[in-house]
């Protein structure tokens, strides 16, 4: 018998006790696209659909020592990174990406909740910018974000696309400017290749619901799992664009908690699944 290729990830993220972003997100979509899921925790906040009540520190040995525990045990084939919240642990990170030469690194550079709440200091944004973009296969931040790494708004289709090359002059190969907070459709822009840059646009409609807890999470989630499965950049952006859509669309109108819901991780599982009550 034939054994099955098994592709695993490693997540480097913080915690969301609610399940719809960080580690619990990225479990959920590794799982869903048919890769073996491993986690390093950064930090600890305490939140729920409503907003963050508070962030415990991870000690930045006991980061290292999760990594590397699964960097000595396992052949990874993508890291995906989301909140680092300070800089020591940006270091952390970063030296162990080169200690190790890990390859498919993607990191969607978390620096603020749906609800508002901040999740990187604001100290260690220069940081990041200089130790741990040049690392990075794909980096996916939001317009927020983009304008906090750039130091300047960001606020029309012309403007992202400036802004998806300037980034991308910061190390990473490609850039994902994700464009949901603008008014309209969903426009997301790819750029890559820097000696020759080239772009592209990704559209879809925008699906009016509060349920958006994690949809910055599980995007840069769905482009791990393609590039550890040896896609290209273009078609992991691509999945990941029609994948979140998916998510987004079919929880909607799921009642989970007071605040922004989660999307539904598993809406291609659930519907072969006959549900009590249905």
């Amino acid at each position: 018998m034939q054994i099955p290729q098994i592709y695993k990830v490693l997540t480097i993220a913080g915690f969301d006790g609610s399940g719809g972003a960080g580690i619990q997100a990225d479990l959920k979509t590794f799982s869903a696209l048919g890769c073996y899921a491993t986690t390093a925790l950064t930090a600890l906040p305490v939140q729920n659909t409503t907003g963050v009540k508070s962030i415990y520190k991870i000690a930045k040995v006991c980061l290292e020592e999760q990594i590397v525990a699964i960097l000595e045990d396992m052949s990874l084939d993508a890291v995906k990174i989301g909140m680092l919240h300070r800089q020591e642990i940006i270091k952390a990170v970063a030296d162990l990406l080169k200690k190790y030469s890990i390859r498919n690194v993607i990191l969607d550079p978390v620096m603020i909740a749906k609800s508002g709440d901040r999740l990187l200091v604001s100290q260690a944004i220069l940081f990041m910018k200089k130790k741990l973009s040049p690392l990075i296969t794909v980096l996916t931040p939001n317009l927020l974000e983009a304008s906090e790494l750039l130091e300047r708004k960001i606020e029309s289709k012309n403007q992202m696309e400036k802004a998806a090359l300037d980034l991308m002059q910061m190390g990473p190969q490609a850039v994902v400017l994700k464009g949901g907070h603008l008014n309209g459709a969903c426009d997301d822009c790819l750029c890559f290749n820097k000696n020759n840059p080239k772009i592209y646009w990704f559209s879809s409609q925008r699906i009016h619901t509060q349920n958006t807890h994690g949809t910055g999470c599980t995007f840069s989630a769905v482009i791990t799992a393609f590039l550890a499965q040896g896609c290209t950049i273009y078609d992991s952006v691509k999945h990941a664009k029609h994948y979140l859509t998916k998510a987004i669309d079919a929880g909607k109108n799921l009642k989970i908690g007071q605040g922004n819901g989660p999307v539904h991780h598993f809406y291609d599982t659930w519907k072969h699944l006959r549900i009590y009550g249905s």
